[in-house]
Parts: structure tokens; sequence; C-alpha cells
């Protein structure tokens, strides 16, 4: 295959970026997309030109480091990861625009590279259970029904990719902000901060400068993991229920 990229290309989080087009040939269909940059990146380094610069580390769709936007869609044409995106979803000739993620909250770093540390933020605000040290407890000693433990893995499913933000029309982090929520406040272990942890995270997601949420689900339709929009409902019943119990203390 023979590809046309236009790819962002930024030196660092001050500069003004642009587009810059690039000719690559000889790929194969069954390369992941960052093979693909890969080879673009080898070809730019033997011209003696500065590489791309793109954010990636398990290649295996679990980090979700791979943070692109492709031809105007947080992870491309499919629903999955960057890199678990094969080069056979695009077709001999095409032209293909490489993007970062676009959001406030996430500043450009570098080229394709943006700093997402605001979702690690807001996860420190109350993303986590009190546990009392010693050994670790039998695995039925916390009783869970089955109903409750599905919900928390589908949530917990979530990677912290950003995808959700990136293709939010408003630059919203409710879906992964909801998902940290509803995956530990529904398990008894979670139970302790469950009004504190709703209330903290939405802050913190608030200070960070995300954009409103206005329910369009276009995040849950780019989410890899599919996390549903539901989500976002059920955090507001948190968020509303905890809001009222501490205004009556």
């Amino acid at each position: 295959m023979k590809l046309t990229l236009r790819v962002w290309r930024q030196k660092n989080a001050d500069a003004e970026g642009a587009m810059s087009t690039y000719e690559v040939d000889g790929i194969s269909s069954d390369m992941s997309f960052l093979e693909m940059l890969d080879v673009l990146n080898e070809q730019l380094i033997l011209s003696g030109e500065e590489p791309v610069a793109f954010d990636h580390d398990c290649r295996e769709g679990i980090c979700g480091a791979c943070s692109l936007v492709i031809n105007g869609e947080a992870h491309g044409p499919e629903r999955t990861t960057t890199c678990q995106l094969h080069m056979r979803s695009f077709e001999d000739g095409d032209t293909i625009d490489i993007e970062p993620w676009r959001a406030a909250a996430f500043p450009v770093i570098k080229d394709l590279v943006v700093d997402r540390s605001a979702f690690d933020r807001i996860i420190q605000a109350g993303g986590y259970i009190t546990a009392p040290t010693g050994s670790a407890p039998e695995a039925h000693a916390t009783p869970v029904p089955k109903a409750d433990a599905d919900y928390a893995f589908e949530h917990a499913e979530c990677i912290g990719c950003g995808a959700c933000v990136a293709a939010c029309p408003n630059g919203a982090a409710m879906l992964f902000t909801s998902a940290k929520v509803n995956h530990l406040n529904v398990l008894p272990q979670g139970a302790p901060e469950r009004e504190t942890r709703v209330l903290d995270m939405v802050a913190q997601m608030d200070a960070e400068g995300f954009g409103g949420c206005t329910l369009t689900g276009e995040c849950a339709t780019a989410c890899p993991k599919g996390i549903p929009l539901m989500s976002i409902t059920h955090m507001n019943k948190e968020w509303l229920r905890a809001t009222r119990k501490a205004g009556k203390r």
C-alpha cells in the first residue's frame, strides 16, 4: 500500500503546530497503525528529519496510551485502540489525517503526544478504598452479588485512553470519571468513601477544565472498551444523593 499521511507536527507545548504531509510506501495491510508510523519514522530518520513523536506502550489494547485522532475519529474508523487498528481498514492510495487529542485539558506536549495527567489527578481525588493492613483477606470474605460484580468489572475495563474526551464536542470527561466512580461505589469495599468519592472526583474533573456533558453519546460510541452511556446517569444519581446527604449534615 502507498499512503499519503497528513500529520500534526508541533515542536513543543509553546510552539505553533501545523500539518505536514508525508508519503509512505510498502505498507502491509497486516501492519498495525503504530507499525505504519514506525515505518514513517524510520524513513524520516534515514532522511535526516525529526521523527514523529507519538504515545504508545503495551501495543495490546490494554494501557490506553495510543491516543490519536485518525481522519477525525478518536482511534480511527474501528471501535478499538489505535494500536489494534490495522492497515486493512484503509485502501491503497488513501490520504490519512493524524492528529493528537483535541481538548483544553489535554495540552499537546510534542507532535501527537498530549498531557493526560488530568485523568491521574481525577483518580487521585477519590479513586481509592479504605483497606485494613495485614494479610490478604480470603477471597470469599466479602460476598458480592454477581450483578454488582459484573457491573463493577464492566466499568473497571476503562483504560483511561481519553477517546471519550476527544470524541465529545464539549471535551467532557464524564464517561471516564463515571467509570472510575461507579466501579468502586457499587462494591462493598468502596462503600466507606461512596459519597466523598463522587463529590471529590467530580469537583476535580471540573477543576481540570473539561467541558460540560450534554449526553450527546459520542463518548460511548468512541470508547474502545464499550463503557455504556448509562454510566454517566448512574454517576449523576450518586452525585445528587451525596450532595443531598452532605447538605443535611
